[in-house]
């Protein structure tokens, strides 16, 4: 029996695996790890996809220096970064009715800046309101590093997740971001978790990152209790310290999600941004543990159609 097979016999009797069993299979044949680790996809998770889509709502140059990020204060070219109020409730609704209507069944609201504005908040909690009435959809909110009364009064208007990236392992969060901390994302999804929200969290990988910074990351995010982990892929953004970076290769993404599904049986690994650089666009990551993804255009970039990933979906055998 190979060693995958062998931690996924023992995952399935005690629920979880440590992140040094994990790691002990960073050189397991990829197709062996990629086989075990969609066999406890199905097990923990059967045959449901989620597949959500964004919408930027707030746009603009953003005070925090995350180093990857177009928006970010402290690339030049985020000037060139359209500015924009917080969109109106008409303008929300009639976007996500939309994507409804093509198949999608969760919907993103995506801030630019540290934190949404108190009266932004309070706009917000209106359009929602409008939201759950007029759509079935489940909405997020990714919303910066939101307070315990910002999260109640959104969870109250019927916001049903809270979107925050932990984007790496602490150690390597520093090389990020100096602007806010680690802890001080932990602390939001905690007061998320706390205000009876569910929560998005995870990473952007192809940044110098290990392979054990990944699996460290997973498993901060099972100690949170977060129901869904985005893997993003960096679109290396001129002007950023990042820009020169050598992308991912696939066959090094699909070890990832493989070994990020030991950590997280039962959530939805979520494939994200540079999705669409893959050359299947995400098909064997999702018959290797992943089994979300967000589709359509990202909030700077372009993604993949709605209904070509429906199709892909659909010839995999996933319930949609």
């Amino acid at each position: 029996m190979s060693k995958a097979k062998e931690l996924q016999k023992k995952l399935y009797k005690d629920g979880a695996c440590s992140k040094m069993e994990i790691m002990s299979l960073a050189e397991e044949p990829l197709e062996e790890l990629c086989q075990a680790a969609d066999e406890i996809r199905r097990h923990f998770c059967g045959n449901a996809f989620d597949l959500c889509a964004v919408i930027s709502a707030r746009g603009g140059p953003c005070s925090e220096d995350c180093k990857f990020c177009a928006q970010s204060g402290s690339n030049p070219s985020c000037r060139e970064v359209p500015r924009f109020p917080l969109l109106g409730t008409e303008k929300l609704l009639e976007d996500a009715m939309e994507k409804e209507r093509r198949g999608i069944m969760a919907y993103g609201v995506v801030s630019s800046g540290r934190v949404l504005p108190g009266k932004d908040v309070e706009a917000l909690c209106h359009s929602m309101r409008r939201l759950r009435q007029k759509t079935r959809l489940r909405v997020c909110g990714s919303l910066g590093l939101l307070g315990k009364e910002g999260l109640e009064k959104l969870k109250a208007s019927g916001m049903q997740m809270i979107h925050n990236n932990l984007e790496s392992s602490e150690t390597y969060f520093e090389k990020m971001c100096t602007t806010h901390t680690y802890e001080e994302k932990k602390a939001t999804i905690r007061a998320a978790k706390e205000a009876g929200l569910g929560v998005c969290s995870g990473g952007l990988f192809g940044i110098g990152e290990s392979l054990e910074d990944r699996i460290q990351l997973a498993v901060n995010e099972r100690e949170l209790g977060v129901e869904s982990v985005p893997v993003n892929l960096l679109d290396p953004v001129p002007g950023t310290p990042f820009e020169a970076a050598e992308p991912l290769r696939e066959e090094e993404v699909r070890r990832t999600v493989a070994l990020m599904r030991f950590a997280l049986p039962d959530v939805f690994i979520r494939l994200a941004a540079g999705r669409e650089y893959l050359p299947d666009k995400g098909r064997a990551c999702f018959m290797s543990g992943a089994n979300a993804a967000i589709s359509g255009d990202f909030l700077t970039t372009m993604g993949i159609s709605i209904d070509m990933d429906l199709k892909m979906l659909r010839e995999l055998g996933y319930e949609i």
